[in-house]
């Protein structure tokens, strides 16, 4: 996924949010506040690296890592980030904050993967920012299908391109 966005011109950070030992237990892997406080935390040390501190930002994340970055996209007035991509995310998760989301959010489903499609549905509803839901026909919660990916991270790169322009623009 990093590869696909690198050649559109998009740099890509990839961080864990949940330590090896975290991952065992889901009541780290579903702790939606914990997940975004710390994502909230690597973005406000990434935008303090000088070479970062005037490109826009956007969160990718997939199943409980974007709810985290929904979470961390809505947590304040002013919103870290620029743009948001879902990929096999959980929105439901988020609750009530979602509709504080602001920033552009592009939920990307797998066809196949009915529960999450009906959730991501329902979760668009409930965003007040601009957004898109985009169904990969055949795809399953994991997006393993021959060309799945690639269509996610096409889908990616041009969503966040669209709607990143330098900050203090």
């Amino acid at each position: 996924m990093a590869a696909a966005l690198n050649r559109v011109g998009l740099g890509t950070l990839l961080v864990d949010l949940l330590t090896a030992d975290e991952e065992l237990s889901r009541a780290y892997v579903f702790n939606i506040a914990m997940l975004a406080g710390r994502l909230a935390g690597i973005t406000l040390w990434l935008r303090g690296q000088p070479v970062a501190a005037t490109l826009p930002f956007g969160y990718f994340g997939a199943s409980t890592g974007a709810a985290a970055a929904l979470w961390a996209a809505a947590a304040s007035p002013r919103p870290p980030v620029a743009a948001v991509v879902s990929r096999g995310g959980r929105p439901d998760l988020v609750g009530r904050r979602l509709a504080l989301v602001q920033v552009p959010t592009l939920l990307v489903v797998g066809g196949a993967d009915e529960v999450v499609l009906g959730l991501n549905r329902q979760a668009q509803e409930r965003l007040r920012c601009e957004n898109r839901l985009a169904v990969i026909p055949g795809a399953t919660h994991l997006f393993e299908e021959p060309g799945a990916l690639e269509q996610v991270a096409d889908l990616a790169g041009d969503w966040f391109s669209s709607h990143f322009t330098p900050v203090g623009s």
